[in-house]
C-alpha cells in the first residue's frame, strides 16, 4: 500500500487538528473524504486540505455517503463517544481501517460487537490511545521489560484534568461531553491511564483483567462552578443536575496477580496530570516528576528533598531505553500533537496498515479497556461491587505473546 487513501469523521478540535498536524505531513497520505454534522467545520478543513495538498477530498455532513464515494483504505473517527462503535462497525463491514478516538463504552454488547465484526470480517481496526506512545509511557514500558524495576506489582495513572469550563459550554463550543456527564457516573474516559499500563502488563498477551471494583464522590464541582460563573457560563447550566461524581476510583486486579488504580478527577479545579506510576520489586517510575527510583538509592523523610534530588533523573536512561522515534524527534515532530506523541501514533498505525498484520492497538485492546466504562457504572451502581472483566479474547490470551506499541 504505497499510497494511503484516509478519510476524516469528525472535524472538531480533536479531528481537524489531527488532520493537519498528525497525518498529512505523513508521506504518500492522501486525505479523500471530510465529514462533520457542521458544514463550517467541513468547509474549514477542505480549504486547509485544498492549500496544503493536490487532491480534493470528498465532503459532505454525511459520513456513510462521504465514506462510501470517496473509498478510502482507513477512516480516523473523531466524533463524540457515543457514535465511535458504530462507525467502526460500519466501516470493518466495507472494508474500511477504522482508527477510533477513545472513550468508553456504555455497555457490554458494544464491546462484543466490535471483536465479533472484526472476527468476522478480518478488517483490522486499532484504538487511537495516544498516550500509549508518549514518550514518559515508553521509556518506562522499555525498562520493565528489561528488569529495571523487577517484578511489577502494581501501576496507577488517572486522568487528572480540569473540564470545567469546556463541558459546560458546550453549546458553544459544540462539545459532546456534557451529556456523558449528566447521564453517568462512571469512569467514562478510561484509556488515557489504562492503555500504556495495560501494554506494560501484558493485558491481553498472557495475562488479562479479571475484576474491578469502583466508587464515586459526591458530584458538586460543575455545580459549583456554574454557581460562581453564572454571569459567563450558559445559562442552561444554572440549576442543572449532573450525576457524574467528581472523583471516580477504579482498583482492577489482574490474573498474574498485579493491581492496576485508576482515578477519573475532571470536575475540579487541579493541574493537568496522567499520574502514570510503576511499582516493582527493585523499583519504579513516577511520572508527575519523571523519577526513576531503584533499590538502593536514599530515601528522606523530608518529601521536597527527595524530589530534589530525584526529580528528571529518568532521563538518564533515555539513551538506553528511550525508542528511536523519540530520541530522533525533531522539534517539527513535537508539533505533531500533545508534544509529539500524536505523530509517532499516526505514523505507527500507517505503517501497521502498510505492512499488514496486528494493528499496535488491536481489537481486543479496545473491548477491554472500553469496558472499564461501564462496568464500573455498575460497580458505583451497586455500592462498589466487584464487576467480571470479559476476556474479550475467548481465552486467546493465554497463547499471545506480548506486542508493544513500537
Amino acid at each position: 500500500m504505497e499510497n494511503v487513501r484516509f478519510a476524516v469523521i469528525g472535524l472538531g478540535n480533536r479531528g481537524y487538528s489531527l488532520m493537519r498536524r498528525a497525518i498529512m505531513p505523513i508521506e504518500g497520505v492522501e486525505i479523500v473524504g471530510l465529514c462533520d454534522v457542521y458544514d463550517d467545520r467541513v468547509e474549514r478543513a477542505r480549504a486547509y486540505a485544498a492549500e496544503n495538498s493536490t487532491y480534493t477530498p470528498v465532503c459532505g455532513t454525511d459520513w456513510q455517503a462521504v465514506l462510501t464515494e470517496s473509498r478510502p483504505d482507513a477512516a480516523l473517527i473523531s466524533t463524540g463517544w457515543d457514535t465511535h462503535i458504530d462507525m467502526a462497525v460500519w466501516c470493518m463491514e466495507q472494508g474500511i481501517v477504522p482508527a477510533v478516538e477513545v472513550g468508553g463504552a456504555y455497555c457490554e454488547a458494544d464491546c462484543w460487537r466490535l471483536v465479533d465484526t472484526y472476527e468476522r470480517t478480518g478488517t483490522r481496526i486499532m484504538l487511537m490511545e495516544n498516550c500509549c506512545f508518549n514518550k514518559s509511557e515508553l521509556l518506562a514500558t522499555a525498562m520493565a521489560r528489561a528488569g529495571i524495576f523487577g517484578e511489577i506489582v502494581h501501576c496507577a495513572g488517572s486522568y487528572a484534568h480540569d473540564l470545567r469550563r469546556e463541558i459546560l459550554s458546550s453549546e458553544e463550543n459544540r462539545h459532546y461531553r456534557l451529556s456523558y456527564y449528566r447521564d453517568h457516573n462512571c469512569e467514562n474516559y478510561p484509556t488515557h491511564e489504562l492503555g500504556p499500563i495495560a501494554k506494560l502488563l501484558g493485558i491481553n498477551r498472557g495475562n488479562r483483567m479479571v475484576s474491578l471494583v469502583s466508587v464515586a464522590s459526591k458530584a458538586r464541582g460543575f455545580a459549583d462552578y456554574v454557581e460562581r460563573n453564572r454571569d459567563t457560563i450558559n445559562p442552561n447550566r444554572v440549576g442543572e443536575t449532573v450525576l457524574q461524581g467528581d472523583i471516580v476510583t477504579t482498583l482492577i486486579t489482574c490474573e498474574n496477580g498485579e493491581t492496576i488504580t485508576l482515578r477519573l478527577d475532571a470536575s475540579l479545579p487541579r493541574f493537568y496530570n496522567r499520574e502514570f506510576t510503576v511499582r516493582g520489586t527493585r523499583g519504579m517510575y513516577e511520572m508527575g516528576n519523571n523519577i526513576v527510583y531503584l533499590d538502593g538509592m536514599e530515601e528522606w523523610f523530608d518529601t521536597p528533598r527527595n524530589y530534589l534530588t530525584y526529580q528528571n533523573n529518568a532521563r538518564d536512561y533515555e539513551e538506553q531505553y528511550l525508542p528511536e522515534s523519540w530520541k530522533q524527534m525533531s522539534e517539527e515532530g513535537k508539533k505533531s500533537g500533545h508534544g509529539g506523541m500524536d505523530g509517532v501514533e499516526f505514523r505507527a498505525f500507517v505503517k501497521a496498515l502498510r505492512e499488514g498484520g496486528e494493528m499496535p492497538i488491536d481489537v481486543y485492546d479496545m473491548a477491554a479497556w472500553m469496558s472499564i466504562t461501564y462496568l464500573s457504572e455498575q460497580s458505583i451502581q451497586n455500592g462498589g461491587a466487584p464487576q467480571n472483566v470479559p476476556d474479550f479474547t475467548r481465552g486467546k490470551y493465554k497463547n499471545r505473546p506480548i506486542k508493544d506499541v513500537l
